[in-house]
């Protein structure tokens, strides 16, 4: 499948997440801040939205709301920290 380009990510802070509806699915980053930590834990894609990119943007808002709020990311989602190896400019600048 083709990378989804224009998709709309939701920061919902009520639960900790930001998520993106792409056909009439859900995925999702699952955070935690504690003190200056921004923690990622959780990315899910349902497997019918898989190989879109989906997953990457998600990671992206989330690093970039905790660059803009002075937070330190710590991706404890394997996925998170694979992405981040791969986008080490995601938290230079």
């Amino acid at each position: 499948m083709s990378e989804t380009t224009n998709i709309e990510i939701v920061h919902n802070a009520a639960k900790h997440r930001f998520e993106a509806l792409v056909d009439g699915e859900l995925s999702r980053v699952e955070y935690r801040i504690a003190g200056d930590a921004f923690m990622i834990n959780h990315t899910e894609v349902p497997p019918a939205l898989g190989g879109r990119g989906i997953a990457g943007k998600l990671v992206a808002a989330a690093v970039a709301y905790a660059r803009s709020a002075n937070l330190r990311v710590v991706p404890n989602c394997s996925y998170a920290r694979t992405w981040l190896e791969k986008h080490p400019e995601a938290l230079r600048g």
